[in-house]
Formats: C-alpha cells, sequence, structure tokens
C-alpha cells in the first residue's frame, strides 16, 4: 500500500491513488481534515498535487505491517520533499508516518482508513497557543 500510495502520488494521478481506498473510506491528513468516501479523498488528493504538491517527491521509508485476520494495519515513515510553500519557494523536505487500515475481500486488498502524521524532531506534543498549535518537549 505505501508503495502504490507513493507511486501514484509521483504520477500525479489522483484517481489511481483513491482508487486505492473503499469507496466509504476515511482520511485523515496532517492538519486533521478528514475526507469520508473515495470521491474526497480523490478531490482532496488531485487539488494538492496539482498545485502545491506538483512538484513534490514522496518516498517510502520503513514499512511495519500488523495483519489481524481480514485486516492490516500498515504503517510506513515517508519522506516529502519539493513542496511549494506559501512563499512560492520550495519548503524544507518533512517526515510523516502513514497509517493504514486494510481489508481483505475477495478481489484483493483495500484501504478503508488512513491516518496521516507529520513528525515533528525533538517534541513530544503539541501546545495549544492564541497563535496555533506549537511543537513542545516537556523532557527538556
Amino acid at each position: 500500500m505505501p508503495h502504490a500510495f507513493a507511486a501514484a502520488w509521483a504520477d500525479r494521478d489522483a484517481a489511481t491513488l483513491a482508487g486505492l481506498f473503499a469507496e466509504d473510506a476515511d482520511f485523515v491528513n496532517v492538519v486533521g481534515l478528514w475526507w469520508h468516501d473515495r470521491a474526497a479523498i480523490e478531490r482532496a488528493h488531485r487539488y494538492g498535487l496539482t498545485t502545491f504538491f506538483r512538484d513534490s517527491t514522496l518516498r517510502v521509508g520503513r514499512v511495519r505491517l500488523r495483519e489481524l485476520g481480514d485486516t492490516a494495519v500498515v504503517q510506513a515513515r515517508m519522506h516529502l520533499s519539493g513542496q511549494i510553500a506559501p512563499d512560492g519557494g520550495i519548503a524544507e523536505a518533512r517526515t510523516n508516518i502513514l497509517t493504514f487500515v486494510m481489508h481483505r475481500a475477495e478481489d484483493g486488498w483495500t484501504c478503508v482508513t488512513a491516518q496521516n502524521t507529520d513528525v515533528v524532531p525533538g517534541a513530544e506534543t503539541q501546545v495549544a497557543t492564541p497563535d496555533g498549535l506549537t511543537p513542545h518537549d516537556y523532557r527538556a
């Protein structure tokens, strides 16, 4: 799943990417936007892949698989580079963890839900401030 997701990303093919998901799948992105079906997942990714992610590269790192009968949890560390920043420049590379919950049916595996989480180096939680969320490490 992570490799198929990254391949569709590289091809800028939102339809193929969304086709990895069940018709009634959910997808939560890194800022908590929550899409509730395949069509919404396709629309959101088509928008991103044709605008601020149009020149980006998504590389699969470590993958962990936990099979639970006809269900599997797949977690993948992903590396994103080349995102267009709001000022038009190129944003710094970032790492995220994509978690896919897969279901096996007669015609193969499909994703029923996915969660994308940014990795924030040196932080252990977020703190809400009037200006938004700020990464923080209480261990320091």
